[in-house]
């Protein structure tokens, strides 16, 4: 890798600056004590504000504000679940384009490096649903072998990614990026990935020192062929899953959290209050908080761009993410070209040959088409994505005015009978609820969500193996579970109807489609405004 890429993983540590050139409140001495900061001679309390690690790698920062969430024209045969109303989105970052194969690929070659020899089951939960492209009347199967794999396909948005699979990588993602800050600002070596591989095993006069130097952990037997010795087995010693799991893996949390954790090649060369080292902490401005699925608020309010012109007012009515009702684009430049991947009509997938109108009869790459106001692409057909909320057709009733977001699961480090906290099978702390944390059904706005009763009145149904919650005063009452996620956007294969970012539809959060793909958000901190923050 090029210095020139390196540089775009450093977080850069940048000093806002403030509006107003006359701020009393500083980071050298309090303005509610007058102590000193970064006083030696006293409690050395060390103070620091407005740090900013920059946009994350690979996203667009987008300022948030109120717009009009729902739909924007009336369909009387279309579902009636998102009717409209005003909400505020605060600031937050998106990614500029879908989740590429490329991007699922690097992510399964870390997993089959990780955990090949110790987990295999675990890489297995990884793999996209390659099957989702067959049908029973359509010649699909080259893509069941290629078009996960194919080069060709290396920049098309990866299919077959459950919404639980979704989850799973932003936390990968998370953890490699926050691996590489510590890195590349010294706090820790590179991660010695070679040992985990199969040509690195250890011998049996290894084995005594190393579990001397690695308590609890004891090595792995593993009969391998000799070949020296046609025919013949050997036994060699292998790292075990749980070593691997505990200290080869990085975790964001695990690092923060587990006291005990403090990786062998290191801390931050930083020091502490009285001068010892010590690791980073959230306070330092340096990891970032983390990728995740954007809320289905956040993904419409990205889609439509609803960004104000000079005369402080924002264009209300837009069907699509793009001006206008027309799926051709209408300027000069670019007239009658398509601005998204979507079915014209019956059997109509991307127009006539030498006159091709939007070129791909399934996926098109994720660079595809032109960009919205935001500049991100693909807001709009080619793939649905997911987004993180519960589906209920009526959640547009019950809802919070900012940040809206319906499927809260409120959680706590899970810890063992010692007080100890406990990793799962990722590596990554395991987290615990009760019953009443769980907010995913609140108000969900059935009939019986409206009693003001202390009594429960919801009555459980169980359907192959799925829960569903059912109202006892509503008999045609839809299967709907806690793990109905809803899906927007539109795809190569839908109808123009549903391009436009107010439609929404559901789909068990465990199973996947050749339609549906995703792309990361993460929270924004500090300063709402772009401009504060040195951003436009």
């Amino acid at each position: 890798m090029s210095n020139a890429s390196k540089l775009l993983f450093i977080p850069i540590l940048a000093l806002v600056v403030s509006a107003c050139s006359t701020r009393e409140l500083n980071t050298k001495v309090s303005h509610a004590t007058g102590w000193n900061y970064f006083d030696e001679k006293t409690t050395n309390f060390q103070a620091y504000a407005d740090i900013d690690a920059g946009i994350p790698t690979g996203m667009v920062a987008i300022e948030g504000g109120t717009f009009t969430i729902g739909e924007r024209d009336e369909f009387i045969t279309a579902p009636r679940n998102n009717f409209t109303r005003t909400l505020t989105v605060s600031s937050f970052y998106m990614d500029k384009y879908e989740i590429t194969n490329m991007d699922w690929n690097e992510y399964l070659h870390w997993m089959d490096v990780v955990f090949n020899q110790v987990a295999p089951e675990l890489i297995t939960k990884a793999l996209p649903d390659t099957t989702v492209w067959r049908e029973e009347m359509a010649y699909n199967e080259p893509y069941l072998g290629y078009y996960f794999r194919h080069p060709a396909y290396s920049f098309y948005p990866v299919v077959g990614v459950s919404w639980s699979q979704a989850m799973t990588y932003c936390q990968w993602r998370t953890d490699r990026v926050n691996e590489l800050a510590l890195i590349s600002i010294g706090a820790m070596a590179p991660t010695d990935y070679a040992q985990l591989a199969p040509n690195n095993r250890l011998m049996e006069e290894d084995r005594e020192a190393w579990e001397t130097e690695n308590p609890p952990y004891q090595l792995v037997e593993v009969e391998v062929p000799d070949e020296f010795n046609p025919g013949e087995t050997r036994i060699e010693l292998m790292l075990p899953y749980e070593y691997v799991r505990d200290k080869v893996v990085f975790n964001t949390e695990k690092y923060l959290y587990l006291d005990d954790y403090i990786p062998e090649y290191g801390r931050h060369p930083k020091l502490d209050t009285y001068g010892a080292e010590r690791k980073v902490n959230s306070g330092d401005g340096i990891l970032v908080i983390g990728y995740r699925l954007p809320t289905e608020a956040e993904w419409e309010f990205a889609a439509y761009a609803p960004i104000a012109g000079e005369d402080g007012l924002t264009i209300e009515g837009k069907v699509y993410p793009w001006s206008g009702y027309h799926p051709r684009d209408l300027s000069k430049e670019n007239a009658g070209r398509m601005q998204a991947n979507f079915v014209r009509g019956r059997g109509d997938m991307m127009g006539v040959s030498g006159a091709l109108n939007d070129n791909y009869v399934i996926t098109g790459p994720v660079d595809a088409f032109l960009p919205n106001d935001f500049g991100l692409y693909n807001m709009a057909g080619n793939v649905n994505e997911w987004v993180m909320d519960v589906y209920r057709e009526t959640s547009y009733q019950e809802t919070s005015e900012y940040n809206s977001f319906r499927g809260n699961i409120f959680t706590q480090p899970k810890r063992d009978e010692d007080g100890k906290l406990s990793l799962d099978s990722l590596g990554c702390i395991e987290i615990m609820f009760t019953e009443s944390d769980d907010k995913r059904d609140y108000r969900d706005g059935d009939s019986v969500s409206r009693i003001q009763t202390d009594y429960p009145l919801d009555t459980l149904y169980k359907q192959e193996g799925i829960e569903y919650k059912v109202d006892p005063s509503d008999i045609l009452v839809p299967r709907i579970s806690k793990n109905a996620r809803v899906y927007k956007g539109g795809s190569w294969r839908d109808r123009v109807y549903w391009v436009s970012p107010s439609a929404r539809r559901f789909l068990d959060q465990d199973k996947s489609s050749s339609t549906i793909g995703f792309r990361c958000a993460m929270s924004m901190l500090g300063s709402q405004q772009l401009r504060e923050k040195g951003i436009n």
